[in-house]
């Protein structure tokens, strides 16, 4: 069961002292983080971040690695100026705080940066991944947005979303086998109505003894025993995306 009291465990994990390779930007209302790779390209990948919002060391890890591996990647503010949580903030606020931060609310702001990227970057194929709270917004855009080709969703909150599960495009979902947050058989249900329902490629993988965040969240010089699934994790979402753009 999820623990009501903390209602996301998103601060379990080790923040990075990271400072970044890319660059901020503003696209319309929106600022974003860009990072772009050394040779041209015309594929990108939006990184939609979690609760701690944009400016996340660990989530500007995994785009300047998104990046390293040949994309254009770009994370966006998609809490549109909105304070991202806080480890400081008390957990009972949580659920009036997330009540204005709606993972399926975020479609005008998605086709602003797929407008910039296609217009300001040369992108002609684009792809999605999200941690968490960006997880959910990932399977809401695979549900909905016709111009994304495939999207990974990193332990999206399954509850956040009904029995849609009916995916445009090709989709990967990555869950941890101890999240508190996200119980297994809430995945095991997922996963029994995407094969009932969806005409598109997806899996749903399960990391052993991983716990909420494994992917951008952990260290691997300080969780050498989580190193192998945090290592596999980004090795899977990287070529998962590689099939499908």
């Amino acid at each position: 069961m999820a623990n009501e009291l903390r209602p996301c465990p998103c601060d379990i994990g080790d923040r990075f002292d990271y400072g970044g390779r890319g660059q901020e930007v503003q696209v319309e209302h929106i600022k974003a983080y860009v990072c772009k790779p050394s040779a041209s390209t015309d594929k990108a990948v939006i990184v939609i971040h979690d609760i701690f919002g944009w400016q996340l060391p660990n989530t500007r890890y995994m785009v300047d690695m998104l990046a390293a591996n040949g994309y254009i990647a770009i994370c966006p503010d998609f809490f549109v100026g909105q304070e991202a949580w806080k480890l400081s903030n008390d957990w009972a606020s949580f659920n009036d705080w997330l009540k204005t931060r709606n993972a399926s609310k975020i479609d005008k702001e998605t086709d602003v940066i797929l407008k910039y990227l296609s217009g300001q970057c040369g992108a002609k194929k684009t792809g999605v991944v999200g941690f968490c709270w960006g997880g959910a917004a990932v399977q809401h855009l695979m549900l909905k947005n016709p111009h994304l080709k495939t999207g990974v969703s990193l332990y999206g909150v399954i509850r956040f979303f009904d029995d849609r599960s009916s995916l445009l495009h090709p989709t990967f979902f990555i869950f941890a086998e101890k999240d508190d947050h996200i119980p297994l058989e809430q995945v095991t249900l997922l996963e029994q109505k995407l094969k009932q329902n969806c005409k598109v490629d997806f899996e749903v993988k399960i990391y052993p003894g991983q716990t909420h965040g494994f992917v951008h969240r952990k260290r691997e010089d300080i969780n050498p025993q989580d190193r192998p699934y945090i290592e596999e994790g980004r090795r899977d979402m990287i070529n998962w995306l590689n099939k499908y753009l």
